[in-house]
């Protein structure tokens, strides 16, 4: 494994973590708090930088199924930062999630968690 990959896979580890405590608080405590907007926020910064480092480390390109699902998954997270960052603005901090917004954490989650678990079965099976 070369050195882009090894540094993208140490990475994503990191955006996996980092993801779960901001997903695991916001789903069981059902408000917007600091811990959950600034776990969100760099979950989506080390999602792009490992997703970036695993481009540039692959020998297959960016287009392969794997590929997909991971800029799609990554695509959902962002896109849940996004709204978890305008409701905070629009009510204030620890304030109560939307029910859509919270389903919506909790699918996206779940969809970038199966995408991981995708690429390290790839990993695996090599």
């Amino acid at each position: 494994m070369n050195t882009f990959l090894r540094l993208g896979t140490s990475i994503v580890v990191l955006a996996l973590a980092s993801y779960s405590i901001a997903i695991i608080t916001e789903q069981h405590k059902k408000i917007i708090n600091k811990t959950v907007l600034i776990f969100l926020t760099l979950g989506v910064c080390l999602d792009i930088t490992a997703t970036t480092f695993m481009i540039l480390g692959s020998s297959k390109g960016g287009l392969t199924a794997h590929g997909i699902l991971g800029y799609s998954s990554l695509i959902a997270m962002f896109i849940d930062a996004v709204l978890i960052w305008r409701q905070k603005s629009k009510t204030g901090i620890n304030s109560p999630v939307p029910k859509g917004l919270h389903l919506y954490s909790r699918y996206a989650y779940i969809w970038w968690v199966l995408a991981f678990i995708t690429g390290g079965v790839l990993v695996a099976l090599r």
